[in-house]
């Protein structure tokens, strides 16, 4: 899915430029402008109207959550095809998705808690009302997690975002879709569709609105940032996410692919280039679709009674490289708003960011709003936090891109492996 048309600047080079220009207007503003002069009514409407493009886009960010996770998700499920489809296979993809995006999620918490980007950052409060740890989510039990994830009442879960049962009851949903009779289950599932496509044209919509949002947000970092450490720790958390990708891609992929199959990974990258490149290219696991098919067909030998089964459920619920970032980003912001989670709090994360990775479209960024989804999980809202989530933006396209690839890859480990355990003879 591409955000630039022909003859456009690429949007990841309007959000750089939209960085560098909020930066530049934020240093000029903070440091050459004396005390007085920053008071003025002009300055004023400048850094209001900076930094009111940055709420707004935040805004509009959270506001897609709902809609673009229910829809995704059903769709994803009941595409599957009939409930027969539910079974041995079906069980085998779940299995593998399951584990891939745990053993990323384990990768991106030990690396957080390990490297700590995030630590040592000094917040203004002026940037936004003062965090209070109290206001945090406090899971008494793993067994609580569970509880939490079943809404007594799907309709007030919709009106209080609560994100880990809406999750939940659209995962069930989509079960039981695939088990009504076709009629009834093509209307709903067309209805549904419909809705997925209208989000993920709204959100892209929105997601190219961020060079202004960006913009403004990097801006308000600079201005009302005491310290200028929040950069020096994006360079840190950008290590971290870096490194966490590098190892699930290059080592525990290829690890899980050779101790199920015994079948060479480096076969398997060459099999693959063609898709990852289009991947890391396009960051849309859905955009890469079509060639990750032809790949894994016509070069690793799957046939497409597979394939046609598990990449495109992969596509949409099997998002290893975005399941990292989401649980190592909402670490570091942690870290950086000075908030200790407890084993029980980073628990909770590792549970919403695998649905909330099951929940993530198959398009540019769209890991940046699955982010939301975890920080409400365990509390972690306001100004500061949106501010902290921009100037990740900010940066976020070249590991936007190196996640997609992640995603990919996983998808086509996990249909040789399944295609293997199926009995077919595979290149």
């Amino acid at each position: 899915m591409s955000q630039s048309s022909p003859g456009k600047l690429a949007l990841h080079w309007q959000i750089f430029i939209a960085m560098v220009i909020g930066l530049i207007v934020g240093v000029l503003l903070r440091f050459g402008l004396s005390e007085t002069a920053r008071d003025s009514g002009t300055v004023a409407m400048v850094v209001g109207i900076l930094e009111g493009a940055g709420r707004l886009f935040i805004s509009l960010l959270r506001m897609v959550i709902v809609p673009l996770v229910g829809s995704s998700i059903i769709v994803g499920v009941a595409s599957i095809g009939d409930g027969k489809n539910l079974g041995r296979m079906g069980l085998k993809t779940f299995l593998f998705y399951t584990l891939t995006s745990l053993l990323a999620i384990t990768g991106g918490l030990l690396l957080s808690n390990l490297i700590a980007p995030g630590q040592g950052v000094t917040m203004n409060t002026e940037a936004g009302p003062v965090f209070s740890p109290d206001d945090l989510q406090k899971p008494g039990s793993p067994l609580e997690i569970l509880f939490r994830m079943i809404p007594e009442n799907p309709v007030q879960a919709l009106a209080e975002m609560d994100m880990l049962g809406i999750i939940f009851f659209c995962i069930l949903f989509g079960i039981t879709l695939t088990h009504m009779q076709e009629d009834h289950r093509d209307r709903i599932l067309n209805i549904v569709d419909s809705v997925f496509q209208i989000m993920m044209k709204m959100t892209g919509a929105i997601i190219s609105l961020a060079p202004y949002g960006v913009c403004g947000l990097v801006f308000r970092a600079v201005y009302r940032i005491e310290d200028p450490s929040l950069f020096y720790a994006i360079a840190k958390y950008m290590v971290t996410i870096a490194t966490g990708l590098t190892i699930h891609m290059f080592i525990v992929l290829p690890l899980l692919l050779w101790l199920l199959t015994k079948k060479s990974p480096l076969n398997q990258f060459r099999h693959m280039t063609n898709a990852l490149l289009t991947a890391f290219s396009t960051s849309s696991s859905s955009a890469t679709l079509p060639i990750t098919m032809e790949c894994v067909e016509e070069n690793a030998g799957v046939s497409n009674r597979v394939s046609s089964f598990v990449l495109p459920l992969g596509a949409t619920v099997n998002m290893d490289g975005t399941a990292l970032y989401e649980c190592a980003g909402v670490l570091f912001i942690a870290q950086v708003m000075g908030v200790d989670l407890s084993f029980g709090q980073q628990m909770l994360v590792v549970v919403t960011a695998l649905l909330a990775s099951i929940g993530a479209a198959g398009i540019p960024s769209a890991g940046l709003v699955m982010i939301f989804i975890v920080l409400e999980a365990v509390g972690l809202t306001g100004d500061q936090v949106g501010v902290i989530v921009g100037t990740m933006l900010a940066v976020d396209r070249p590991l936007d891109m190196f996640r997609t690839a992640t995603n990919v890859f996983s998808d086509s480990v996990g249909t040789v492996i399944i295609a293997h355990s199926e009995g077919e003879v595979t290149n």
